[in-house]
């Protein structure tokens, strides 16, 4: 289980975003408000964003190590700002591994990608099956043994055929769902646009500013926050969000 956070809008400094709001992903790695499974995201963290002036592939900054434990994210984070940002924290679920490798965001060519959840059985033969349909090219790409991983490969792999970011996402849960139970919170970005589902967790968007965000819970107060219903779909661009039914 995890707690994750996309923004696009304005440039933001990370410190701004995932630090210092009252309820930031800061806080939310020791004190989560809306998390259904699990207590405390101590397992590692990460944060990935753009700069599409340098190059369109995000940079990204991951530990293995608690979010409040690395001072040298929180050194740089106020002075590092993006218009696009994904973040997460990490609550490890057993028998996964605490390693960097397991830990998000993802990554692949302008692609970012966590996972708030956890596929039931994946420690057996459901990891077998779901990693029989992900392709050559994108399973040598897999590092680690998380679930996340493979549900990034199975993502890209219907990226890679042309479907748009929501699309593939609701394959990827049909494609789990047909195998196995699971809570299936993903997100993905470009840095241009968001794609989320919610499915067995908490989800809230923030539309606002000229800034779109989609988080596994609010970092602040701000009344504009709403829930996402559970097994519904995401997508989000600066200034605009659309919410629509994730069918199984």
């Amino acid at each position: 289980m995890c707690r994750f956070v996309a923004y696009l809008g304005p440039p933001v400094t990370l410190g701004a975003l995932l630090i210092h709001p009252p309820h930031a992903l800061l806080r939310q790695a020791w004190a989560p408000r809306h998390q259904r499974h699990g207590c405390i995201n101590a397992d590692g963290f990460g944060a990935g964003w753009y700069d599409p002036a340098r190059r369109p592939e995000p940079a990204r900054y991951r530990s293995a190590r608690p979010m409040w434990a690395d001072r040298s994210f929180a050194s740089l984070a106020d002075v590092v700002a993006s218009s696009a940002v994904l973040a997460a924290v990490r609550n490890a679920t057993p028998p996964a591994l605490v390693e960097e490798s397991g830990t998000p965001p993802f990554t692949a060519g302008p692609w970012l990608f966590a996972h708030n959840g956890a596929v039931d059985g994946f420690a057996g033969a459901v990891r077998t099956t779901l990693r029989g349909q992900v392709s050559d090219a994108r399973s040598a790409a897999v590092e680690g043994s998380a679930d996340s991983e493979v549900l990034f490969a199975l993502a890209l792999d219907r990226l890679d055929a042309g479907l748009p970011p929501a699309d593939a996402l609701v394959e990827v849960v049909r494609s789990v769902t047909a195998v196995a139970s699971g809570r299936l919170n993903l997100v993905l970005t470009d840095g241009s646009q968001v794609a989320a589902t919610a499915w067995g967790d908490s989800l809230f968007v923030l539309d606002g500013d000229g800034a779109a965000v989609v988080a596994s819970e609010p970092y602040d107060d701000d009344p504009r926050w709403q829930p996402v219903p559970d097994c519904s779909v995401v997508t989000a661009r600066p200034g605009g969000l659309d919410v629509g039914p994730l069918l199984p």
